[in-house]
């Protein structure tokens, strides 16, 4: 069946929730096996190691660069239209907004995304993190929080109704992107080497990065038949999470990608942890842990939706598009997640998942 047919068949709004649940499908797998995880690999480079989990994050990000730009140059998707390439993006935002966010994700001892992968096989603690995560995310969205964030995303944004890219803007040649990625690539594939990862974790990490490039294809290809407006977007967990909620709480709410994508990445990685035997219910270890959870997630909510995104939402899908404040956010994210850990006394630890 053609992409035609099935909208002709289903109607626009529920193919778009399909291909959401099939992206996040993909991604849940991938990311539940490859141990996939920006907090994971900032704790790891702030405790001065350069181990598994910086490899697996590069490999990722470099994977979802490499796809995404291959199917710019081949056009399958522009990423001029991309909803974070086609409105402003703020500046200030990225910078505050990321700091909470990196902040944030070391205090919950994972990301927004990796705290729902993990939450799918059973880690208790990562779901009542996310449902924090989640309601914070929709009160800066359209809530009490949304005046302050509004306040703090306007302070410093991009010029010309644009987000920036960073490629154009330095008027480099088309191909750029995907030599970036590349050279990206062969950096994490000589990490993985010398910390002997093994053929099978690098697989999935690639998967997850291949992922971004599904939802962005997805949603163009979509956007060209359909007969109202379509985002062309890929895997964010800061907004769709919100969506998500409320699409369970009010009747009125209608499908749309992101619908789709988060119970995809929550069936993605219980099926993933299934078949690998990996299910396990998990509490917190005591009342510190469960606090600094709690605002962790709090502070992720506010700082993924003040930033744009959240580390896979920034840091990868718009990292991949070379979106300027999507760069910003994801530096800052690193900075803010080193800075937390290391205030928590975290070096000479091992950097745990």
């Amino acid at each position: 069946m053609d992409l035609i047919a099935l909208v002709d068949r289903i109607g626009e709004a529920p193919t778009s929730a399909l291909f959401g649940l099939l992206t996040g499908i993909v991604f849940g797998v991938a990311a539940q096996q490859s141990r996939f995880c920006l907090r994971a690999a900032t704790v790891e480079f702030a405790r001065g190691m350069m181990q598994d989990k910086v490899a697996v994050w590069l490999l990722t990000f470099s994977t979802a660069v490499v796809w995404v730009q291959g199917a710019y140059l081949l056009g399958l998707f522009d990423s001029a239209e991309a909803r974070m390439m086609a409105v402003p993006g703020s500046w200030s935002g990225a910078i505050i907004g990321g700091l909470m966010f990196g902040a944030g994700m070391v205090l919950a001892r994972g990301c927004s995304g990796r705290l729902l992968v993990l939450a799918a096989t059973g880690n208790l603690r990562s779901v009542v993190s996310g449902l924090i995560f989640a309601v914070v995310a929709q009160m800066s969205l359209t809530g009490w929080l949304a005046p302050m964030r509004d306040s703090l995303a306007a302070m410093w944004i991009t010029e010309g109704g644009r987000n920036m890219n960073l490629l154009r803007s330095l008027h480099l040649p088309e191909g750029t992107g995907v030599v970036f990625g590349l050279a990206t690539a062969l950096l994490a594939l000589e990490l993985s080497r010398r910390n002997r990862i093994g053929w099978h974790r690098l697989v999935f990490a690639s998967g997850a990065g291949f992922a971004v490039a599904m939802g962005y294809a997805f949603t163009y290809a979509l956007s060209l038949i359909a007969f109202d407006p379509v985002q062309i977007e890929s895997i964010t967990f800061t907004g769709p999470s919100a969506n998500t909620l409320m699409f369970f709480l009010d009747r009125g709410s209608i499908l749309e990608f992101d619908i789709g994508l988060v119970p995809g990445v929550v069936i993605g990685s219980f099926l993933a942890a299934l078949f690998a035997k990996e299910l396990k219910f998990r509490g917190f270890d005591g009342p510190t842990p469960m606090r600094q959870a709690m605002i962790g997630a709090a502070l992720m909510g506010f700082g993924g939706m003040l930033a744009g995104g959240c580390s896979i939402g920034a840091g990868v899908t718009g990292g991949s598009i070379f979106a300027g404040t999507a760069w910003l956010a994801l530096f800052c994210m690193w900075v803010g997640g080193m800075s937390m850990d290391i205030l928590l006394g975290g070096r000479g630890k091992p950097a745990q998942v």
